[in-house]
């Protein structure tokens, strides 16, 4: 059986990561702010950790302790820096339960094996190791979609790749092996005077396009038709709204010592009761 086709050319994909390899970048350090949070609500010890990919340029925001053992796992040739192994996240080279911890940011959403990434992330873990990621998801970018498919004209091409949703990042994540996997949503709401500004912020981050086949230009016509819908679109103030719909994971690999769901059957309380009790409570509370 024939092999499906890339969706997504590696060697641009290492370009774009290459050209914001060190630039500021308003999404991804938002995203490490929240992966920083997430990793101080866990209240365990990590000695083996891997960064994966761009999140390695925002390590202070997450806190790691002092003493741990640091891996990184560079996506391009400009982020290969402090001994970094060059790879993507569906090759990882490395062998299986190296890690007790492995973060990723900003980047799943553009791997051409998603499911196979995921399980090599798991096959990676220790045993109750942790693996925390944040990707962008489906929703996002509507606006800039909609003014891409205007400035194109008679000639739509694709400029901005697919997402998937939070329910199927929570799938992939159990398909994967994940022991409590869980898949949230959050939305990043921006306000834009021009485009151009939105799309050097999301080149900053290295999400440019890195669609397989031949590449899409707009030419001096389209970015003209670009800014006329941009401006067509906008409040009163000029401003455009763009949103990021943004997808948090977390899962553990299995273990032996982990807490396992209670027997079906077992519980001492029905649903029902505790709906009905909780429904009591609201009403006397209100």
């Amino acid at each position: 059986m024939a092999s499906a086709p890339d969706i997504f050319d590696y060697r641009r994909r290492r370009a774009l990561r290459g050209r914001s390899a060190g630039a500021p970048s308003l999404f991804l350090e938002w995203m490490a702010d929240d992966l920083g949070e997430r990793l101080s609500a866990v209240s365990r010890e990590f000695r083996d950790i891997l960064l994966l990919g761009p999140v390695a340029r925002f390590r202070e925001k997450l806190a790691l302790p002092a003493e741990a053992a640091i891996r990184y796992a560079a996506l391009s040739e400009a982020e290969a820096h402090d001994g970094a192994v060059l790879c993507t996240e569906d090759a990882l080279p490395f062998e299986p339960a190296s890690f007790d911890l492995i973060i990723s940011a900003g980047t799943l959403d553009s791997v051409n094996d998603l499911p196979g990434a995921l399980i090599q992330v798991r096959r990676s873990l220790k045993p109750d190791g942790l693996f925390l990621g944040t990707m962008f998801g489906a929703g996002s970018l509507p606006a800039l979609k909609r003014c891409m498919i205007a400035a194109d004209g008679d000639r739509t091409a694709a400029h901005i790749h697919p997402q998937i949703d939070v329910r199927s990042a929570g799938d992939l994540l159990s398909r994967a092996g994940f022991a409590m996997p869980v898949a949230d949503g959050d939305r990043l709401t921006l306000r834009y005077g021009d485009p151009l500004r939105l799309i050097n912020d999301l080149r900053e981050a290295g999400t440019g396009n890195a669609l397989a086949g031949p590449r899409a230009f707009i030419g001096k016509a389209g970015l003209a038709r670009l800014f006329e819908a941009w401006a067509g679109m906008a409040e009163a103030d000029g401003k455009l709204s763009e949103r990021l719909e943004l997808i948090s994971l977390s899962g553990w690999a299995p273990s032996p010592d982990q807490a396992k769901p209670a027997r079906r059957g077992s519980a001492s309380v029905s649903l029902a009761d505790a709906l009905r009790s909780g429904g009591q409570k609201a009403d006397q509370g209100g």
